[in-house]
């Protein structure tokens, strides 16, 4: 006879994520809570009260990340489950809180079962991991990993002027160094998905086997101002034109190279901008992604490659890299974990990629790591009509559970 299955209690899971809600909660139904503002300390504080209630010891580090430890039957590295309490101005409930929540109740669950884990189980919340109040985003995470400098990330400034610093003693969470996550065994970050794969392919579970690498470009395209009634057409050198025709080459290039790229043109600025005067200016920006660092840089070669285009229109054609990030894999050993959770629940599931960064991304330089990603209907998110279905946020946190108890078994760091 099978084993009865453990499963979380989804009415509790729910209420736990409306009541994190609250802490920010827009008229329509979205939230605001950017890092350390009042919002946050609030949702900090109620998260801090639901580990004690649970017998958690918490620790603050300096970055203000937060950490509740269950103690498990040996003394070993803790299994991590954690996300970010933060979102960005008219976000959404479920991004990046459920995959604290997820940790509440894989513990709350345990507990109410008499269960004590083997290995210790720690939640963490990452200190702003949005970046909408203080750049960069993945701050506390990256700090953590050592692609931030602490010094430097101290010192950013809000929209007010107030330094990460000074927001972070005031709301009563700055820590200590010594309390940084070091070592773990694992690490488990449950999240949204924030696209519409999921969803169009009628899946409650994506296991996510990375963050895909991605590269940024600025495109300068510089003409000559004319007026704009006087000028012959083929007297013209018009930045704007030929900057519309880069992008149309740039997109029948791009079109062709690997169906899972994404390639975005997000900023875009005209000079002098005046509906009377020939562009002489233009400037924008190229953006693509893809897990394949190959495809990457076919890219980058297709954009270098601009300034000798034939359809420049006569404009000098410049080309800057200004940022750029690999493809950070997850662990093989743990994915695989996942996915036989998933098949265990009888959930539909499969394999995917994140194009979004998460703390997941920088946590696993130095700890393994993977994702579960829930779908977002329609693919919205950070944005009030975010929204998850109760049923596939409960089927991500039992994957999340069920991996955890396998952990427990067998798996070695």
């Amino acid at each position: 006879m099978e084993q009865q299955k453990l499963l979380i209690n989804g009415e509790r899971l729910k209420n736990t994520l409306e009541q994190f809600a609250n802490f920010g909660r827009t008229e329509n139904n979205g939230v605001t809570r950017l890092s350390l503002s009042e919002e946050d300390r609030l949702a900090r504080n109620y998260f801090c009260s639901c580990c004690e209630k649970l017998d958690m010891s918490i620790k603050i580090d300096d970055m203000g990340n937060i950490y509740a430890t269950l103690e498990g039957i040996e003394d070993r590295p803790p299994i991590v489950i954690g996300s970010h309490l933060d979102t960005v101005k008219n976000g959404g409930r479920f991004d990046g809180v459920l995959g604290v929540v997820a940790g509440l109740e894989v513990v709350r669950t345990l507990l109410e079962n008499n269960i004590k884990p083997l290995i210790p189980l720690m939640i963490v919340n990452f200190t702003n991991e949005e970046g909408a109040r203080f750049e960069p985003s993945l701050m506390g995470s990256g700090v953590l990993s050592g692609k931030f400098e602490k010094s430097v990330m101290l010192q950013k400034t809000d929209a007010d002027g107030i330094t990460f610093a000074e927001a972070l003693h005031s709301i009563g969470y700055a820590g200590k160094e010594e309390a940084r996550l070091k070592e773990a065994t694992a690490f488990l970050e449950l999240h949204i998905e924030q696209g519409p794969i999921l969803e169009r392919e009628s899946c409650s579970i994506g296991i996510v086997e990375c963050v895909v690498g991605m590269v940024c470009y600025e495109i300068e395209v510089s003409g000559e101002s004319d007026h704009a009634g006087t000028t012959p057409m083929d007297m013209r050198k018009d930045a704007l034109f030929a900057a519309n025709n880069l992008i149309t080459e740039v997109r029948q290039k791009m079109s062709v190279l690997d169906n899972e790229l994404v390639y975005t043109i997000g900023r875009m600025n005209v000079f002098p901008n005046i509906h009377t005067v020939i562009p002489n200016k233009v400037v924008f920006t190229l953006e693509a992604r893809h897990k394949n660092p190959a495809i990457i840089k076919q890219v980058e070669e297709i954009i270098q490659g601009l300034a000798q285009s034939s359809c420049t229109e006569g404009c000098e054609i410049k080309t800057k890299k200004l940022w750029e990030r690999d493809t950070v894999w997850f662990n093989d050993q743990i994915c695989d974990l996942l996915e036989q959770s998933a098949k265990k629940l009888g959930y539909s599931y499969k394999r995917m990629v994140s194009g979004a960064g998460h703390d997941a991304q920088f946590i696993a330089s130095y700890i393994p790591t993977a994702m579960v990603f829930v779908p977002s209907i329609n693919g919205k998110s950070h944005s009030e009509d975010e929204l998850t279905t109760w049923e596939d946020c409960e089927k991500g946190v039992n994957v999340i559970l069920e991996t955890i108890l396998a952990m427990q078994k067998n798996f070695k760091s």
